[in-house]
């Protein structure tokens, strides 16, 4: 620690924060500024005025840099330094050092808009420009002018346009504070490798064998790429000539591993042993990993887009920009001299790479945030006018407003609603948190909590729902419950009552392919949400799932119409002669369910005439994920909704002359039955259901 460089900038530092109220501090890659600014400035005394917040826009680095400090200052974690991340919270009335992610942080401002708590706010990381990072930087303005006086708030980053966030606070100073960094060799390929897995393979184990001692970090897409690699890696090494090169150990680093396994690469290796770290782009900046030597790097990052014309997303392996390509490389530096092994010929590094990432909130869904400042109330605000270091498209914004409406979020003059409120204090995406609120009307609240827990965990829970079933349906094991025909949400509903009738046995979970540790993670969600529910209700709703199940346990309908209401801008309507859908709302794009999805056809072999879903997602083709049935009489009042919409009314905006937006005029005007063969086919479905409930 003695010998950060950002040490040497103590007083600097101290200065420069003591006559100003914003600072931007770019701290290169291994000045040590995660972990000593907050020291520095708890050293200083300003914990004495108030908490040192430092946000992070992942996870794993707010856990992690957390535990280092708290090592440093020779505390418990969790006492006078602590972090939150959402479902977990290890803070106490003591701590004065916290770790928190952006979307935290935003949420405690809900209920503290002035965030009195704080002294210091940190940004920091502020260059992978997370989506509630930016929201952040525009509330931040807004707040050092109610709190100029007992607040003061650094953005920092390794990479980060300085000058661009001096220029968004007011020309606020710069202050730059050089890393410690041996020197990296760069070396590029002749050509583009057809397989980065395959070239990554080949070179791993080309260091391993000729080169010295050192670690070897890979930077892959995802879990899946990782995974991969892994086992490649662990089988050419196993069939290594023993004795021709050390000992070798394979890690895999990514957001959804549990904790204990991330923890394992901040730990030394056994000596004559060599780590090969596969990880995704987390390992860039947010983490650090001592013992590097070696960098290989594919040029690629797998990156959500979210289309809002189509209200589609797509998860799409993108090149990298020039400022990630250089973040990987310096990860080879840090302890001794280096190579970076660059994937890619250098004319692709100079001439085909972005300068930089495209900020997520140009290419998100913003329905979470939008819903966020409405909530604050700010008569001043107009969502479409909202001051953003990037702006967003106005299209996306759009997007978003709409989907609250559908929702209920806001009223037609843009107003937050008391529903809106009541979403926007919950730690899940509006969908979610407006099937809660009417499902505690409907009476299923202890149903839609389980629900929506299930959905809010990372990666896949079930058997048979990977991508190798696009291309053919897979239905889980006989031993699974299939949602009754109703789909998916009910599916997993099923599932967890199932497990909770086996008291949460492990191997329950593992007889039946179930991802242990997410559906540990369930349980825990499910019951700070119901915690939540309770306390937003000051202790009036009915959570208690156990008694309610016996009564309700085939009886699904209130729990899809509560689906129907909070899904209310993710309805699709099936197509006549085909299994195929169209999605309604402001949208329409011709889908198909997934082909994991339980969704039953009846007796005619069609799919349901509504549903809603969960996600839009683009593969292979575009795919309805996670799919529930609803009914027509649900679905009406929703396309009235839609009739007519006026944007700048749900803006927030004063100019309220703007033509109000309709429908795409391919919608029915009125809903009803579309053909002879749609009336049929209900008739039909009908009988069908008649004959199931008598069985």
């Amino acid at each position: 620690m003695a010998n950060l460089p950002i040490l040497q900038f103590e007083d600097k530092i101290l200065e420069t924060v003591d006559q100003n109220t914003v600072a931007v501090i770019i701290g290169e890659t291994g000045s040590g500024k995660s972990t000593q600014l907050s020291q520095i400035l708890h050293r200083s005394g300003y914990t004495k005025a108030g908490i040192i917040a430092v946000t992070q826009p992942r996870r794993v680095a707010a856990v992690s840099v957390s535990r280092r400090v708290a090592e440093e200052l020779g505390v418990r974690l969790g006492d006078e330094v602590g972090y939150a991340i959402r479902f977990e919270d290890r803070t106490s009335e003591r701590t004065c050092i916290k770790y928190l992610t952006d979307g935290v942080l935003l949420r405690e401002s809900l209920s503290d808009p002035e965030l009195k708590q704080y002294s210091v706010i940190i940004l920091d990381e502020a260059h992978e420009r997370s989506l509630n990072t930016d929201i952040l930087m525009g509330l931040m303005k807004r707040l050092i002018r109610l709190r100029a006086s007992n607040l003061k708030v650094l953005i920092t980053s390794a990479t980060l346009d300085g000058e661009k966030v001096s220029r968004f606070f007011s020309d606020c100073p710069i202050l730059n504070v050089p890393g410690k960094l041996f020197p990296v060799e760069i070396l590029y390929s002749s050509e583009q490798p057809k397989s980065y897995i395959d070239s990554s393979l080949r070179k791993a184990i080309d260091i391993h064998v000729n080169e010295p001692e050192g670690d070897i970090l890979i930077f892959m897409t995802g879990q899946d790429d990782i995974e991969k690699l892994v086992s490649k890696l662990e089988e050419k090494i196993r069939n290594l000539e023993a004795g021709s090169c050390m000992d070798a150990i394979v890690l895999p680093l990514h957001g959804s591993l549990p904790p204990e396994m991330q923890v394992r690469v901040f730990s030394p290796p056994p000596r004559n042993c060599r780590r090969f770290i596969v990880a995704t782009n987390i390992a860039e900046t947010s983490l650090t990993v001592d013992g590097v030597v070696y960098v290989i790097d594919s040029g690629y990052v797998k990156q959500r887009q979210y289309n809002p014309s189509s209200g589609m997303y797509s998860l799409d392996v993108v090149q990298i920009s020039r400022v990630q390509a250089n973040q990987r490389a310096g990860r080879a530096g840090r302890t001794r001299p280096g190579k970076c092994y660059r994937l890619y010929p250098s004319a692709v590094y100079h001439d085909d790479l972005l300068d930089a990432t495209v900020p997520e909130i140009q290419r998100s869904s913003l329905a979470g945030s939008v819903l966020y400042l409405k909530s604050l109330d700010l008569p001043d605000i107009d969502i479409l006018k909202f001051d953003f270091l990037d702006a967003p498209s106005s299209e996306t914004l759009q997007d978003a407003l709409k989907q609250l409406f559908l929702i209920d979020a806001i009223d037609e003059n843009g107003t937050i609603t008391a529903i809106g409120k009541t979403m926007a204090e919950l730690p899940l995406e509006p969908s979610l948190a407006r099937t809660l609120i009417e499902a505690n009307e409907c009476g299923c609240l202890p149903q839609a909590l389980t629900i929506a827990a299930m959905l809010s965990v990372e990666g896949t829970l079930l058997p048979g729902r990977s991508k190798s079933t696009d291309k053919k349906r897979k239905h889980p094991p006989s031993e699974l419950p299939d949602g009754s025909g109703w789909g998916d949400h009910i599916q997993l509903l099923q599932i967890f009552e199932l497990w909770d009738q086996t008291d949460y046995s492990i191997d329950w979970c593992k007889d039946n392919n179930l991802q242990v540790r997410g559906m540990l993670f369930v349980k825990d969600v499910r019951k700070q949400l119901s915690q939540i529910m309770q306390k937003i209700a000051k202790g009036s709703l009915d959570v208690k799932r156990k008694e309610r199940r016996r009564d309700s346990q085939h009886d699904y309908r209130s729990l899809r119409k509560a689906l129907c209401v909070g899904y209310a801008s993710q309805l699709a309507e099936r197509m006549i002669h085909h299994n195929g859908y169209r999605t309604l709302g402001f949208k329409c794009q011709l889908v198909q369910v997934h082909p994991s999805s339980v969704l039953r056809t009846d007796d005619d072999g069609m799919l349901p005439n509504y549903v809603v879903y969960h996600e839009l997602i683009s593969t292979s083709r575009p795919y309805m994920r996670n799919v529930c049935e609803v009914e027509m009489q649900w679905v009406t009042p929703i396309l009235h909704k839609l009739e007519k919409l006026n944007v700048s009314k749900l803006s927030g905006g004063s100019d309220q002359s703007e033509e109000k937006t309709t429908v795409n005029s391919d919608f029915p005007k009125k809903v009803g039955p579309i053909d002879d063969s749609s009336s049929r086919i209900q008739a039909a479905r009908e009988r069908f259901l008649a004959r199931k409930t008598n069985k």
